[in-house]
């Protein structure tokens, strides 16, 4: 199969302490910059060491705590529309898609909802603005992704889309540092998000050598990166550097072959649960593997062994059950554990709405019941 997409940045920066070239770039070419952040950025210490060289630059801020909504993306729109040329984006997966989602609907004429994939009426253009992305966090890969995510919990409970190769953010700026000092659990459940990203690439329907090649380099440092993430030496910034560049090579990974039906019932859940993405996913990884581990599909059983071997450098007897282990042993808190509970009424609504996406093998709606239910408990 061909793979022919625009996966990067037109310009990336990578590097502990290269959010110091935000502000150089601000001042190499003078315009109206409104930021999209999160709260925890500007109230902690990488915003103010950056504050007197960039808030000249800035029209002001809107702050995202969660995924943005299109009522949301409308008003910020209402608000900045004519105002602001450019956008910074300095967040975690959320901030960085709310920020692509305005910058692109700021040049369309319409609402959100009437360009949004699943439930929309007319194409985007790819008019969008200029949009500088760091994340704060290595999971989503939005960075270098083409979509930003949509999420109306409240009306037509819809987690969708708008995407438009245009939309792959403008410049990067990847600095392993922003990572330091985040708890625990948002470490790991970003981090599972960008292997399940890797994961699901390798095994697509839709890869080849080249983008198997990508999954692969990613994969290698979350392995590097996973039992590390959250240690304060030398071995914690190269951990959090690795994990940054396996969030990247996710991105790339899932834009090129897409993803499985892992995210295929995620997607869904997303619509109707406020669970985090990450977590979600890493809860349906572990069912998923031992599915994977039964699977007569010859290309799966392949994969796997191919896999096992490239990232542990022998073979197992049953490498998805390998892998499974080695991701709960090794990880640096249990994200698995405690989950919330789901009713049947939820499990019933996202499986009439769910699919495997691009896997090489149609789950059908009992393989995903399994899923679900194994990884949340059912009032």
């Amino acid at each position: 199969m061909i793979t022919s997409q625009m996966i990067t940045n037109r310009q990336a920066f990578f590097g502990r302490g290269s959010l110091a070239t935000l502000c150089r770039l601000l001042e190499a070419a003078s315009l109206p910059t409104l930021l999209f952040c999160g709260r925890s950025f500007i109230d902690g210490s990488h915003y103010a060491a950056i504050k007197e060289r960039l808030d000249p630059h800035l029209l002001g801020y809107e702050i995202v705590s969660h995924e943005a909504s299109p009522a949301e993306i409308d008003a910020w729109t209402a608000r900045w529309r004519g105002k602001a040329a450019r956008v910074v984006a300095i967040g975690g997966g959320s901030v960085l898609d709310a920020a692509k989602a305005f910058a692109a609907m700021s040049l369309h004429p319409l609402n959100t909802l009437r360009y949004l994939e699943k439930v929309g009426d007319s194409p985007v253009s790819g008019a969008t603005l200029p949009l500088i992305a760091i994340p704060t966090t290595a999971g989503t890969g939005s960075e270098v992704t083409q979509n930003a995510v949509v999420t109306d919990k409240q009306t037509i409970k819809v987690k969708a889309s708008l995407r438009h190769e245009n939309f792959v953010p403008e410049v990067a700026i990847l600095d392993p540092d922003l990572l330091k000092g985040a708890p625990d659990h948002v470490l790991a459940c970003c981090a599972i998000d960008a292997f399940t990203h890797l994961f699901e690439a390798w095994l697509s329907a839709k890869g080849n050598s080249f983008s198997r090649q990508t999954a692969l380099n990613g994969m290698r440092h979350f392995i590097t990166a996973w039992p590390a993430l959250n240690r304060s030496d030398k071995q914690g910034d190269e951990a959090r550097e690795a994990m940054m560049m396996a969030s990247w090579f996710g991105g790339q990974s899932l834009s090129m072959a897409g993803l499985g039906v892992i995210h295929g019932i995620a997607g869904e859940l997303g619509a109707i649960k406020d669970f985090h993405h990450g977590e979600v996913c890493g809860r349906l990884l572990f069912p998923f593997l031992m599915l994977l581990n039964e699977s007569p599909h010859p290309e799966q059983q392949a994969l796997m062994r191919t896999l096992d071997e490239a990232l542990f450098a022998t073979r197992h007897e049953h490498p998805a059950l390998y892998l499974a282990e080695w991701l709960q042993q090794q990880a640096i808190t249990p994200f698995w554990q405690h989950p919330p509970s789901l009713s049947n009424a939820d499990i019933d609504w996202v499986l009439a709405r769910s699919n495997s996406k691009n896997a090489l093998v149609n789950y059908d709606a009992e393989q995903q019941r399994f899923m679900l239910r194994a990884a949340w408990p059912v009032e």
